[in-house]
């Protein structure tokens, strides 16, 4: 499956899908020196954080605290907070102090015209070579009337095309993170006019045409699959190609229904520090620096 997908990025007809699992560390005893200290959290990290901040377990005391959307929303609520300092206290725990992953700067070197991200960092940005030139879009949540949704001007190598699907801190309006956004979010990708879905028109072109490389996700997540089925909601499925999943421990149901059932997705049971090396290796000929 490795010279499969290699090969779909060779010819530049690969949607790469990143999530926050492409900051995970380095493991013990590798070559690359990436340690916890300097990655971002994960959702369930950075939920407990602000539960502590927020008094969470006070308020619901049997409830989970790695439930990041849910404990957003309480953090956002609580007495003495609000929207602002919810993002602010987020961008401070992902960004301040942190770096990009040798995985995202590897993937910068390859040929993805394409890349859509939930991350709200601007790491893979700055992960790219001198030589390319972004173009990025970021969720609005409220569309523009008068206006259609930014289109991507023929993406390219050289100049990928990024979607930022849950916003980023440039813009803090379109951070997308507390079940109340995640449920307006549902309700955007349903949008019945092309021209102002939150997907410019060449990405959902791309998205129809070209297999996906899901990298730092679990299908488990309920809102990631819940995104999945709306985009492809009422479409044929064979206007669909399958995608990718690297997820060294698919969950056997999902991986029955999505994989078995469904065709969308075919799953590769390796973690991102096994996969994303040698998938390098495959198109460079180079060991991952």
């Amino acid at each position: 499956m490795l010279e499969d997908i290699a090969r779909r990025i060779e010819e530049g007809k690969c949607v790469l899908f990143l999530g926050a699992g492409v900051h995970a560390p380095a493991p013990a005893g590798s070559k690359w020196n990436y340690p916890a200290e300097i990655a971002p959290p994960f959702g369930g990290d950075l939920s407990e954080k602000l539960a502590i901040d927020s008094d969470y377990a006070a308020d619901y005391p049997t409830a989970s605290p790695r439930e990041l959307p849910r404990v957003a929303m309480h953090y956002q609520l609580k007495e003495g907070k609000d929207r602002q300092m919810l993002v602010s206290r987020v961008e401070d725990e992902v960004e301040t102090n942190k770096q990009p992953s040798p995985i995202l700067r590897a993937l910068g070197e390859l040929n993805f015209p394409l890349v859509v991200t939930t991350n709200y960092d601007t790491f893979f940005e700055r992960s790219l070579p001198n030589s390319k030139t972004a173009q990025i879009r970021v969720y609005e949540k409220t569309p523009n009337r008068e206006a259609p949704t930014p289109d991507f001007n023929n993406p390219t190598e050289a100049k990928p095309g990024i979607l930022k699907i849950h916003g980023d801190f440039i813009h803090p309006e379109s951070i997308v993170i507390t079940d109340e956004d995640y449920i307006h979010f549902v309700l955007r990708m349903s949008e019945p006019q092309p021209r102002f879905h939150p997907f410019p028109l060449t990405a959902m072109y791309q998205i129809q045409k070209c297999p996906t490389l899901f990298l730092g996700y679990s299908l488990l997540d309920y809102n990631m699959r819940l995104f999945l089925k709306t985009l492809r909601f009422k479409a044929d499925a064979a206007n669909y190609p399958a995608g990718y999943s690297i997820d060294p421990y698919p969950d056997y149901m999902v991986r029955k229904i999505w994989q078995d059932e469904l065709h969308w997705v075919w799953f590769v049971p390796e973690d991102v520090w096994s996969f994303v090396p040698a998938l390098y290796r495959t198109l460079t000929g180079r060991d991952m620096p």
